[in-house]
């Protein structure tokens, strides 16, 4: 079971963050550690406490490990932990109170408009697939939904005629997100001239594959990967990209912090500041390129 869960974990990264090789291997070498030990202790995952995490945290110092391996490990349980209360598996995080691993700042890439541009128009909107495509890209990029709520959506969370959508995110909250024109009417076009072709009549699914089942993460990062090099983007993209780029986009074109807040659905508007040091940081980039004295 816990080798099953860590598999599941590393196929969500792929998925979700597009993670690289390397990356992949130094998550399942550090849960197959922390797996190890759990073992050891008769415990699984889901009955972890944050008393055993302590234990694991003083057990990887006895084994005289760096402090900067340690709080490796420890971040890649944190994560491990996010994602199996984000697929419903527990309901508290045993890693809630352990200390954060010190870090530099991190500062997502995000796709410029125009790349947006061209990765939007790429799918074939002449076949009922190209047209569901179209319309889960122009969804994601104007409500930055993640890609699971994406995938996720039920025909009766979307009114088209008022134009908003409610997804139910992280912690099973839902949130109500605006969707912008361009997306309404790809999405009206996708039901009328694509769904028809694609859902079976039990589903209530709004974006189908091409058997009638829901969209898989991995399935749509596959075809968002062929989109982009179609594109001809050159940048590892992800869902998540496009996540990161609608809030960016936003804050640069004038929206205030805590209503990009509420449409990504951050707990924290801590989360979300982030994207204010991106958007400076992109300006410094701008000016420092085209000023006459930059």
């Amino acid at each position: 079971m816990s080798h099953a869960l860590i598999d599941s974990f590393l196929e969500y990264l792929v998925a979700e963050r597009s993670s690289p090789e390397n990356t992949l291997e130094a998550y399942a070498t550090d849960l197959n550690d922390f797996s190890a030990f759990l073992e050891g202790l008769g415990v699984s995952f889901t009955e972890a406490t944050e008393a055993t995490l302590e234990g694991y945290t003083s057990y990887c110092r006895g084994r005289g490990l760096k402090a900067t391996s340690v709080s490796r490990r420890l971040s890649a349980v944190r994560q491990f932990f996010r994602f199996l209360i984000e697929e419903e598996l527990i309901t508290a995080d045993p890693t809630r109170h352990l200390a954060s691993p010190k870090r530099g700042a991190y500062l997502p890439e995000v796709l410029s408009r125009e790349e947006v541009e061209r990765l939007i128009a790429s799918p074939d909107i002449a076949t009922p697939l190209g047209i569901r495509d179209r319309a889960m890209l122009e969804v994601l990029y104007a409500t930055g939904l993640r890609v699971s709520e994406l995938v996720g959506l039920r025909l009766h969370q979307v009114n088209l005629h008022v134009g908003y959508l409610v997804c139910r995110g992280k912690g099973d909250k839902e949130r109500v997100v605006p969707m912008g024109e361009s997306a309404r009417r790809w999405t009206t076009e996708y039901l009328e001239n694509a769904r028809p072709y694609l859902a079976v009549p039990t589903t209530d699914t709004l974006f189908c594959s091409r058997r009638g089942a829901a969209m898989t993460r991995q399935n749509f990062w596959h075809a968002l990967r062929r989109y982009a090099a179609a594109a001809g983007i050159l940048k590892r993209i992800s869902p998540h990209m496009l996540r990161h780029s609608f809030a960016t986009h936003l804050l640069a074109g004038g929206a205030d912090l805590r209503s990009v807040q509420m449409m990504l659905g951050h707990a924290d508007i801590s989360t979300t500041q982030i994207y204010t040091h991106l958007s400076s940081v992109r300006l410094k980039e701008v000016h420092d390129r085209y000023h006459p004295r930059g």
